[in-house]
């Protein structure tokens, strides 16, 4: 196990067709922690699976320096690095069996001498022989028996002696997770791994990973564009766009408090409702005609939002509300109209989308699945007032003010003697 340090590392892409160079990384660092399980994200093109190739090997950067533990890994082989990369296409050897293809990364681990591989292969196509003709060899054995350890441990028992194309998706991306554990690597390395696989397949495997990495313990990177995957299995999540990393925090700490409108945007389905407000003083938000209180840490944050402000700056705000923070309520004078434009029934809840009738924005909230609502009819809204977050005229956040840690008196220790 190891952690993992990107420092100040860009990737640039030369011109092709008389086009501008692609600037894909923008002086990015990152530190990933040992035995951590990282999910990087970000739309198509942001740079995911180019930092992943970086850390790989099979791209070199533009500049900066790449870390494994210890090691500077920048200026080394692929197979240097102690790295195991899973691939999208999952890229399994069609002729070989699925024992073959979990052992072809221990079996060219070191290198040997032409007499070890013609003796290695003896005992390859001596296996199925009685035991008294069969010829030894010690490292095949070790081979076969982290083979079997593998294969036991991700259920693939029953298949090691089947090609590749009589397997399921879901069979061969195990396989190709099978290959990855066996060499025991540092790092695991993971492209989207599940992309091909169908929703219900994919649920299970994806608990199947998160046992797997948890049971291991080694530090893994994950990329991913599924906001279910992302959320649910890692330890945290690199959020990435146009090369440069827009935040870095635990899934609940991205969902509740996102650093930047792109990121309330990006992360939780559906995404962050956005509506243009005035602070008007008080810890009061306005949004058209209706006056909101803020309440919570929210409400400091804005406070000292005012106080850092210079005189006669803009009060102008984004607020942001996620779908939960707002519910159907009774018309009354503080609560918003608005008009139903679409309903999903997703089973154990209703997913609205609603137009404002005062400034016509478009927003979504969740309802119990047994009210009757259809498009176009009139409802009203109750905003949670601890439920705004504030972002400014750049689309940075009003960042949440730090906890207090309350110390205590030190302790009195005797004298002694």
């Amino acid at each position: 196990m190891a952690e993992v340090r990107f420092q100040q590392v860009s990737k640039t892409y030369p011109p092709r067709r008389g086009s501008a160079p692609v600037e894909v990384l923008r002086s990015l660092d990152l530190a990933i922690e040992d035995g951590e399980f990282l999910v990087l994200v970000g739309p198509s093109g942001c740079g995911k699976s180019t930092l992943l190739r970086l850390l790989a090997g099979l791209e070199a950067p533009s500049s900066g320096e790449v870390y494994v533990g210890d090691r500077c890994v920048t200026r080394l082989r692929p197979a240097q690095r102690d790295v195991a990369m899973v691939f999208q296409s999952y890229a399994l050897y069609p002729h070989l069996s699925v024992a073959d293809n979990i052992g072809f990364g221990l079996r060219r681990q070191r290198r040997r001498t032409p007499l070890q591989q013609l003796g290695d292969g003896l005992h390859r196509a001596s296996r199925k022989l009685p035991e008294p003709l069969r010829l030894p060899s010690g490292r095949e054995v070790r081979i076969e028996q982290r083979i079997a350890e593998v294969a036991d441990t991700l259920e693939l028992s029953h298949l090691l002696d089947r090609l590749p194309k009589e397997l399921s998706g879901g069979q061969k991306q195990r396989v190709a997770l099978g290959r990855a554990i066996a060499r025991q690597p540092a790092v695991f390395l993971m492209d989207e791994p599940l992309s091909n696989l169908d929703a219900k397949l994919r649920t299970g495997t994806r608990a199947q990973i998160v046992e797997l990495q948890r049971r291991l313990g080694t530090t893994t990177v994950y990329v991913t564009h599924d906001q279910v995957e992302a959320m649910t299995m890692g330890h945290r999540i690199a959020v990435l766009n146009r090369g440069a990393l827009q935040q870095l925090g635990t899934p609940l700490e991205l969902y509740q408090w996102p650093s930047n409108l792109f990121v309330a945007q990006f992360i939780g389905s559906p995404p962050m409702n956005l509506l243009p407000v005035i602070s008007v003083g008080g810890g009061q938000l306005q949004l058209g005609s209706h006056r909101f209180l803020l309440e919570g840490p929210m409400a400091e944050a804005l406070a000292q939002w005012q106080a850092r402000s210079p005189a006669g700056a803009t009060s102008e705000l984004t607020g942001g509300l996620r779908a939960e923070h707002l519910r159907l309520a009774p018309a009354t004078n503080r609560n918003l109209p608005a008009e139903v434009s679409h309903c999903e029934a997703l089973g154990n809840e209703q997913l609205l989308t609603c137009r404002l009738l005062e400034g016509d924005h478009l927003v979504q909230l969740r309802a119990e699945p047994d009210q009757a609502l259809v498009p176009g009819q009139t409802v009203h809204l109750e905003v949670e007032s601890s439920g705004w977050r504030l972002f400014d005229a750049a689309g940075e956040a009003i960042p949440r003010p730090e906890p207090q840690v309350l110390k205590g008196p030190e302790p009195v220790l005797p004298h002694l003697g």
